[in-house]
């Protein structure tokens, strides 16, 4: 495994005793087969600690001295079994181990400290109980697995804010969504798309959908506009084979999963979502791409749209980052509310959830006008089951009341914005 410039002068400084005191090291793409026992001579003062995209298969049980290290990431790496000393670590906050081999979760390995845990894309078929007893969790990501069951006594967990479940294989919606997961009080973002549970109205609702496909041969791609975790924005310009050419903006999905899904999943429920004066909508999906490349063709914004909020950072964990001094008139705040509460009716009235009505999946022209977007983690309620699928449109509601209330909360007429939604 290469090693990178960066990742190298670091080890180079680490291994000449240069980094005595440092709270944070970064040995990411550091081409390491083990820990190099140097990080341990950073026990007393090490806080955050990121060894993704080497080639780790296991951390050493001396790593529990590091008492006030509470992040780490190891993400891309070669473990197998999520090592049981995490579970020593006093101050472990944020533990990151996705795109790994991990099929087995040590009870021991799960801190009760813990507040984000990430094991996107392993091979997970069941979690310990000992993850009910993580009480302070308030992110959780396990797409891209092989769960078909959760441990009893998740209603514990009481924090819990954001849940992704999907691309996994539970079979049935009351394995993946127990009574006692869709009752907790601060659940407001859940992606569970993916499973075989679902996968039948998936199928059913792209072959339903009837989006016109459009060639590739017509799009001639311009400038990159955006990525996002489940593919590349590029702007395009579109030549149908009757009629004006026309600017669109192309998804080009990236094949893999993310952290909240499957990229045909996203693909799916935009088209079922259909066109509403507050979804960014699809033109069209994208066919005869060289390499078999899924895409979605979309309409081409003017250049001042943009995010609300930008996304949760380390310190906010769930809750997006505004622009610092943002202020809204009261009329502006209403209409985005009333544009987002409009929307999500819309989608829960085509039986899809959003799983992710965030302020940062809100583009707005500055104007008072919004589009809501990004459908990664959308997913198609279980319509056959009433109490179920009325749970999980209140969380999205509850989602709502949060964007709602941070709009409030900047607008000189909070009242007015949250009478609005």
């Amino acid at each position: 495994m290469p090693t990178d410039d960066a990742a190298a002068r670091t080890l180079q400084r680490l291994r000449a005793g240069e980094l005595q005191g440092s709270t944070r090291l970064d040995l990411r793409h550091g081409g390491l087969a083990e820990l190099p026992p140097e990080v341990l001579a950073l026990a007393d003062t090490l806080e955050v600690l990121d060894v993704s995209n080497n080639a780790l298969e296991a951390l050493p049980d001396a790593l529990a001295r590091c008492t006030r290290l509470h992040t780490l990431f190891a993400s891309s790496n070669r473990f197998t079994a999520l090592p049981a000393v995490l579970g020593r670590l006093p101050a472990l906050d944020t533990l990151g181990f996705k795109a790994n081999r991990i099929a087995e979760v040590d009870a021991r390995a799960l801190a009760p400290t813990l507040r984000w845990l990430i094991l996107t894309d392993n091979r997970i078929t069941s979690l310990p109980g000992s993850l009910a007893e993580c009480t302070r969790m308030q992110k959780l990501m396990l797409s891209g697995n092989r769960l078909s069951q959760l441990p009893r006594g998740l209603g514990r967990l009481q924090r819990l804010e954001l849940l992704r479940l999907s691309a996994n294989a539970f079979d049935r919606a009351d394995h993946a969504l127990p009574d006692e997961l869709l009752a907790l009080p601060q659940l407001a973002w859940l992606a569970h798309a993916g499973n075989p549970f679902s996968a039948r109205r998936e199928q059913a609702a792209q072959a339903a959908a009837g989006a016109r496909p459009i060639p590739w041969h017509e799009l001639a791609l311009q400038a990159l506009l955006g990525e996002g975790a489940s593919g590349h924005i590029h702007a395009a310009r579109w030549q149908p084979a009757a009629g004006p050419a026309q600017d669109v903006a192309v998804k080009l999905f990236k094949g893999a999963v993310t952290s909240d899904g499957l990229p045909q999943c996203e693909l799916a429920a935009t088209l079922a979502a259909g066109t509403h004066p507050h979804l960014v909508g699809a033109v069209g999906v994208l066919a005869g791409h060289p390499q078999g490349t899924q895409g979605l063709v979309m309409p081409r914004l003017a250049a001042q749209w943009a995010p609300l909020a930008g996304p949760p950072s380390m310190a906010s964990c769930s809750r997006d980052v505004y622009r610092e001094g943002l202020r809204l008139p009261a009329a502006q705040g209403a209409a985005l509310a009333r544009a987002a509460a409009d929307a999500l009716a819309h989608l829960h009235a085509r039986g899809l959830s959003h799983g992710d009505l965030y302020a940062h999946n809100l583009l707005v022209d500055g104007e008072g006008r919004a589009l809501l977007s990004d459908f990664g983690a959308a997913s198609f309620l279980p319509l056959d089951d009433g109490a179920r699928t009325q749970a999980l449109q209140a969380l999205d509601r509850r989602a709502l009341q949060i964007l709602v209330d941070e709009l409030a909360e900047r607008c000189e007429a909070p009242d007015a914005v949250r009478a609005a939604a």
